[in-house]
């Protein structure tokens, strides 16, 4: 591997710093309140998402609710890791970096403020109505390409990677302007969304072949958490923002309670699992797994924000205002939780290269509750009741790493280690 450097400490009288590029050893990497104030962004990205999703599952309209949340959902996702993978091997912190990241939050915003229309658009017509948020993602490309270009000229070594990075960024950004003169019948959108996917993921691909660029495992794998802790808590945040209006109406009811409870429990179960992966070591020893590493998770993220937009629907369905059934209400949190639940399992496998028979178990058992919890709405039990049992589903990951995963992950690094 190539060396690269710590965060350079010279300045020019203007106060720019060289981007010569980070150490990917780094000691004591973490972080950077600029990051932080990023994430923020997403918050709000995240919560106007989940908030028309439970719109349309409480309307009823799930298939048009599912193209529409998985786009969003995929925009969000997709625009946090391009920034937060260039930021971990290129952050100067000098102003120039700072104004240029604090233009992709302004483009985060707009791209966020697309989704209401975009939603309503695939709900009520056979178009998809993306105008501002491929508005959004121009500001935000136009800042990270201007980002690259920056790194490749200041940073000989990691030269041809970050321009591979510029160039399949900028083509990817003009199909999605081209695609917007195109006929926007969901079929044909989903078709040039599948199809410039695979354009902008021929970037990393062909970017980190043979000169990866400096970016740091453990600031990475923190990154991750941390935007897996922001959408849990959208979820928290949005279930007791919607069950207000119930309690307003109607007072503490012990449906009210039992959603609360089933909210909280599950945010911090579905926390506590995915922090059970030592993803950091992991990456860290399997640099060139970075690929699974850094797509994989989208799932995973979509699947915590689902269920808070899950959650939303079963407020609703509380205060008598969804058109959904106590079993499609159930399944709208159960179907995402069990993703997120399966989405752990495979990351962790796709790093180590192994399939783990007590993993398949726990999976096996976690289905278990999630059926169980699904049958007995079925049969007449009260949803927030069901709500309950299946807070225990990441309950059963939990359980399962405390008594013997634990010493499973441990021997995982160590082997990986071994290996390295």
């Amino acid at each position: 591997m190539t060396e690269a450097h710590d965060r350079p400490s010279t300045t020019s009288r203007r106060g720019i710093r060289r981007m010569t590029g980070r150490d990917p050893h780094e000691e004591h990497r973490a972080a950077t309140p600029l990051e932080l104030l990023f994430d923020l962004t997403f918050v709000i990205a995240f919560g106007i998402s989940a908030n028309e999703f439970a719109h349309m599952l409480a309307e009823e309209h799930v298939g048009a609710g599912l193209i529409a949340f998985s786009i969003a959902t995929f925009s969000v996702c997709w625009a946090w890791i391009n920034f937060s993978w260039f930021a971990s091997a290129y952050d100067t912190d000098d102003w120039i970096y700072r104004l240029m990241t604090m233009l992709q939050m302004v483009g985060v915003i707009v791209m966020a403020l697309g989704f209401p229309p975009m939603y309503a658009s695939i709900e009520h017509g056979d178009h998809v109505d993306n105008r501002v948020l491929v508005a959004g993602y121009v500001v935000m490309r136009i800042a990270l390409v201007g980002q690259w270009l920056r790194a490749a000229k200041q940073d000989p070594e990691h030269r041809p990677a970050c321009l591979t990075y510029a160039m399949w960024v900028t083509i990817a950004q003009v199909g999605w302007v081209a695609a917007l003169v195109l006929d926007t019948s969901v079929p044909v959108t989903v078709a040039v969304i599948v199809l410039l996917i695979g354009v902008e993921t021929l970037g990393p691909v062909l970017a980190e072949r043979k000169i990866r660029t400096p970016w740091h495992a453990h600031h990475i794998a923190e990154r991750y958490g941390l935007l897996a802790i922001i959408a849990l808590g959208e979820g928290v945040v949005g279930t007791v923002a919607s069950l207000s209006a119930v309690v307003s109406a109607q007072g503490w009811t012990s449906d009210a309670v039992f959603v609360v409870v089933a909210g909280v429990g599950l945010t911090f179960g579905m926390w506590w699992s995915y922090f059970v992966v030592p993803q950091a070591e992991l990456l860290h020893a399997h640099r060139e797994r970075s690929f699974w590493f850094g797509y994989l998770p989208i799932v995973m993220f979509g699947a915590i924000v689902a269920t808070g937009a899950g959650l939303h629907t079963a407020a609703y369905y509380i205060e008598h205002h969804s058109k959904l059934g106590s079993v499609g209400t159930v399944l709208s949190v159960a179907v995402p939780v069990g993703i997120y639940i399966v989405s752990l399992y495979v990351l962790y496998t796709a790093i180590v290269r192994r399939v783990e028979r007590f993993h398949l178990m726990l999976i096996a058992v976690t289905a278990v509750v999630l059926v169980v919890a699904v049958l007995l709405a079925n049969a007449g039990f009260s949803m927030a009741n069901c709500l309950l049992v299946v807070t225990l589903a990441p309950m059963v990951t939990v359980i399962g790493y405390e008594l013997v995963g634990h010493r499973r992950a441990a021997d995982a690094v160590a082997r990986v280690n071994k290996q390295g």
